[in-house]
This record gives C-alpha cells, sequence and structure tokens, in this order.
C-alpha cells in the first residue's frame, strides 16, 4: 500500500475518533436523545465520504478502508453488545439494528465508490458526494421533522411505519438543498444546472425515501440519487449545458 493510503488510513480514523467518539460519548452519558444520536451517528457516516475520497490514491484504496472498518468495528460491537454501555450507545428499534445499519450504510458508501471512481472514472466521482450528501441531510430532516413536527399521516398499503406529509416536505427541500450546494461548490456546476438538477432530482429522492421499508431508504435512495444525477448531467452535458 502506499505510504499516501497508509497516511489516508490514519485521516480516516482520526475523522472517526474526533467526530465520531464524542457522539458515543454524549450518548452514554444521556446527553442526547434517541432520534438525535441516531442521526449525529447517520452524520458522522454522511460526511466519511470526504477523507474516503480525498485522503486516498485510489478507489480500491478507499473501498478497501471502508470495507476495513466494518471488519473491524463489527467484531468489536459484537464483543460489547450485552454490555451496558453498549446499550446506553446503540441506538435500534429491534435487536441488531444498530450493527446492520452500520454494515448495510458502509457498503452503500463502497459501492458508490467503485461505480463512480472505479468503473466510470474520477471526474464522476462526485455523483457519489450528491447522492450520499442527499441521502444523509435529507433522511435526517424527514426523521427529526416528522418526529417533532409531523401531524398529517401520510397512509399507504406499501409505506410502513409512521411517515407524515411534514416530514416528506423536509426530505424533498433538505434533500434539494443538499444535491443543489454538493453541484455548485463541490462539482462546481452552474448554478442554474444545480438548479435544475436539484429540483428534477429532489422530489424522487423523497418519494423513494417514503416507499422504502425497514432501513431500505439507506440504499434506494443514494441509488436512486447517483443514477438520476449521472442521467441528467449526461443528457446536460450532451446538449451542452453543465461542465
Amino acid at each position: 500500500m502506499p505510504e499516501n493510503d497508509l497516511i489516508g488510513g490514519l485521516v480516516l480514523i482520526a475523522y472517526y475518533v474526533i467526530v465520531g467518539l464524542p457522539m458515543l460519548l454524549l450518548k452514554a452519558f444521556d446527553k442526547l436523545s434517541f432520534e438525535v444520536a441516531r442521526k449525529m451517528y447517520h452524520f458522522a457516516i454522511t460526511l466519511s465520504i470526504f477523507p474516503l475520497l480525498k485522503a486516498f490514491s485510489s478507489w480500491q484504496s478507499a473501498v478497501l478502508a471502508a470495507i476495513l472498518f466494518i471488519v473491524i468495528v463489527y467484531p468489536i460491537l459484537l464483543l460489547i453488545e450485552n454490555s451496558g454501555f453498549y446499550k446506553r450507545i446503540a441506538v435500534e428499534r429491534k435487536t441488531g439494528e444498530f450493527k446492520s445499519s452500520l454494515i448495510i450504510a458502509q457498503l452503500m458508501i463502497a459501492s458508490l465508490i467503485f461505480v463512480f471512481w472505479g468503473v466510470l472514472g474520477v471526474e464522476w466521482q462526485y455523483i457519489a458526494v450528491v447522492a450520499i450528501m442527499a441521502w444523509g441531510f435529507g433522511d435526517a430532516a424527514a426523521a427529526l421533522v416528522g418526529k417533532s413536527f409531523g401531524r398529517n399521516r401520510i397512509r399507504h398499503p406499501r409505506i410502513k411505519g409512521t411517515k407524515t406529509v411534514e416530514g416528506a416536505l423536509a426530505m424533498f427541500v433538505v434533500a434539494g438543498l443538499a444535491i443543489f450546494l454538493t453541484l455548485l461548490i463541490y462539482a462546481g456546476q452552474p448554478w442554474y444546472v444545480s438548479i435544475l438538477i436539484a429540483v428534477l432530482v429532489a422530489p424522487i429522492s423523497a418519494v423513494i425515501e417514503l416507499f422504502s421499508n425497514h432501513g431500505l431508504d439507506t440504499v434506494t435512495v443514494p441509488i436512486t440519487v447517483a443514477f438520476s444525477v449521472l442521467g441528467l448531467t449526461s443528457i446536460l452535458s450532451l446538449v451542452g449545458v453543465g461542465v
């Protein structure tokens, strides 16, 4: 492994220590509510896309780092899952959800890096960032707003649990902002292209989140956003719009 990839590994470890450890300690000492802690963990995973893309020299190293995180952390969680500390830091509505969510999120990030860096090339890796930002911030907004302010429940045979109009609107608005800002700032797309793509993709992400049950939105939302953005930017590029 190249020396800069070893440094990248240290950067990733430092990221999780600096960002993740305080969250665990706050939850352990009952300073965070269940839902707030759940979404703060969510943000820690979301923002890990940046050290994975920027600190490693190749997509292979970045994917390996994401998978090694699972290999290292999952056995530790298994060892301590009967301890009082684990019960205080775990945010799960059913047994095993905390650990399985961790695995699914890391594999999803690794898959996006593989496709939008490894397969398509480094110039497309920004799509992985757009997808993760839309999912990470949009889903968090949907949950927090829905739990706190949701009054109008959405009833449909394929929607499980309590999902509300307010939560869906929060997903739409925040995912749209995340897509717009990521395209504008990170990808360097013109503002009008960023707005157009955000307006078209955000409602799709909100609908997909609504109909994704049992935590599957961790997979369905990023994948849907990623390939929607890929399709739209490809079409716009063909007609000479965008960068």
